[in-house]
């Protein structure tokens, strides 16, 4: 069975910094794209940051110099680091994890919750 598990969200002030983490299970974790996305309430859910197998991240006009993605195979786990939080970063985050090839998969996390205040 696989699963993600997001963990690290939470409230925090403009400014302030928070590491999300997500552990993969059930999956041979070092050939998967991982990626982050974000919902905020109303709106679709986009990419935040993704890292292919490979370890080559790529972060969102609007997070760069401020998230930093990147990824543990001997954890199985991808992180998140963001820094310099604005109140527009308020959403939940979800972990994906992705490969194409013959027979792609795609599996999603349950999400994490950052608020972050003003």
């Amino acid at each position: 069975q696989v699963q993600l598990v997001e963990s690290g969200g939470g409230l925090v002030q403009a400014g302030g910094s928070l590491r999300l983490s997500c552990v993969a299970s059930g999956i041979i974790f070092r050939i998967y794209d991982m990626g982050w996305y974000r919902q905020a309430p109303g709106k679709q859910r986009e990419l935040v940051a993704s890292i292919t197998s490979g370890g080559s991240p790529n972060h969102a006009d609007f997070v760069k110099g401020r998230f930093t993605i990147s990824r543990d195979n001997v954890k199985n786990t991808v992180y998140l680091q963001m820094n310099s939080l604005k109140p527009e970063d308020t959403a939940v985050y979800y972990c994906n994890a992705a490969v194409v090839g013959l027979r792609p998969r795609d599996y999603w996390g349950q999400g994490t919750q950052v608020t972050v205040s003003s």
